[in-house]
C-alpha cells in the first residue's frame, strides 16, 4: 500500500470513479432494456467486485506471513491482522 493521496488526488480518484460508475450504469441499463438482465448483473459484479472484508484480508495476510517477508512487508500484514482482531468482541 502506498501513501495516502493528497486532496487533489483524492478528488481526481473520486471523479474518475463517478465517471466510470455512470458509464457502467448506462451499459447495464441498456442491457436490461434489451432483456439481458442476468448478463447485466454479471457485468456489474465483474466490473465492481466487492472489496475483501477485513477478515478476508487478515486471513490472506496470515497466510502470506509464512513466505519469508521482509520487515516492511510483515509490518503491513501485521497491521491488517491487528485491525481485524481489534474488531472482535472480548
Amino acid at each position: 500500500m502506498g501513501p495516502d493521496p493528497g486532496p487533489f488526488e483524492s478528488f481526481a480518484i473520486a471523479a474518475a470513479r463517478w465517471g466510470a460508475d455512470v458509464e457502467l450504469d448506462a451499459c447495464c441499463g441498456y442491457m436490461q432494456h434489451e432483456d439481458f438482465h442476468g448478463f447485466a448483473r454479471e457485468l456489474r459484479a465483474a466490473r465492481r467486485p466487492k472489496p475483501p472484508s477485513l477478515k478476508e484480508q487478515a486471513l490472506a495476510a496470515l497466510s502470506e506471513a509464512d513466505q519469508g517477508l521482509n520487515k516492511s512487508e510483515w509490518q503491513q500484514r501485521s497491521n491488517t491482522i491487528r485491525r481485524a482482531l481489534e474488531q472482535l468482541d472480548d
